[in-house]
């Protein structure tokens, strides 16, 4: 498993094909790419012990949403557990229109995706969208994203630059999603007032009192005060040329408590890593993975679920 992080916008781009497309080649290799957010994270090293131990060369890069997709449509990124919807419609749509993408199915449903306030902030009035710009003086003029071209900021600069619900006089403050969330743990503990992009599957479910903000719609994070469906993406043609790779990710649905409980594990022992807690929780819930493993083999098909069943157990 080779795991590559990066920061760099133009780095990225550079590294992206130098990196991937070097080995574009190689049979049997799976080429994911991942956001830096847990969530993700999570589900992409499972997804990779998995593959491995079936025999599959894998990697993965860290990258942001547009240069995910840009990987994927030029051919040298082939998977991706994180497609967000209908937040990153934007930024996924034209690859799914040019054909160079895939949207497979859900790999989580249910979630959430907006903005939100510590419960204090919400008792005391700030509970709706047009409410932010009555308590502009105690916020601050602020609302809190995490990383620079995540479709979350995009949405959040939307209703800035548009002036949706009189927000045109606040400023976007981007960060990575621990560093944002250390801000507002650091706020609550003052119960001082903050706007955050916030989501669920996520420790910050159980450890932050926060409530999310209603008046969502179309224009901003969806329908439903931002409901949000998780999709797996592929690039085009990789399905065909993986058919063995592509069941399982058909099987893969990753249910909401795995990813909220593993995130806790993480939060509370910074000892463990993502896959670590990942695999924690399988142990707990085989019949999870046995579904998942449904009809898939080795990459010299012999059943898959003995050889991954020993794995976790080493």
């Amino acid at each position: 498993m080779r795991k590559i992080v990066l920061s760099s916008m133009v780095i990225l781009s550079f590294v992206l094909s130098l990196t991937f497309s070097s080995s574009a080649m190689a049979k049997n290799e799976v080429r994911f790419v991942y956001v830096p957010w847990t969530c993700v994270t999570i589900k992409t090293e499972v997804a990779e012990f998995i593959l491995g131990n079936l025999g599959y060369e894998t990697s993965s890069m860290m990258l942001s949403v547009p240069i995910a997709y840009q990987g994927m449509a030029s051919g040298d990124a082939d998977v991706f557990l994180g497609n967000w919807m209908p937040t990153m419609k934007s930024i996924a749509e034209p690859h799914f229109a040019s054909g160079k993408v895939k949207q497979l199915n859900p790999v989580m449903e249910n979630c959430r995706y907006t903005l939100a306030v510590p419960t204090y902030a919400y008792n005391a009035g700030l509970q709706h969208f047009q409410d932010i710009a009555g308590f502009k003086d105690i916020l601050d003029y602020r609302i809190y994203g995490i990383e620079e071209g995540n479709d979350g900021n995009e949405v959040i600069e939307k209703m800035i630059n548009e002036n949706m619900f009189g927000l045109g006089d606040f400023e976007l403050i981007p960060s990575s999603e621990s560093g944002m969330l250390s801000q507002v743990q650091n706020f609550a503990r003052n119960e001082e007032w903050i706007v955050f992009l916030g989501w669920s599957p996520h420790w910050m479910n159980n450890i932050i009192d926060m409530q999310y903000l209603k008046g969502s719609d179309e224009r901003t994070f969806g329908e439903n005060d931002g409901t949000a469906t998780v999709y797996i993406n592929i690039r085009s043609e990789f399905d065909q040329e993986q058919p063995n790779v592509a069941r399982f990710l058909d099987n893969l649905v990753v249910p909401i408590d795995m990813i909220n409980e593993a995130m806790t594990m993480l939060h509370e022992d910074n000892t463990l890593g993502d896959l670590d807690a990942g695999l924690a929780w399988l142990k707990n819930n085989p019949e999870v993975y046995r579904g998942w493993l449904d009809g898939v083999t080795t990459i010299d098909n012999k059943p898959a679920l003995p050889v991954v069943e020993a794995a976790m157990a080493r």
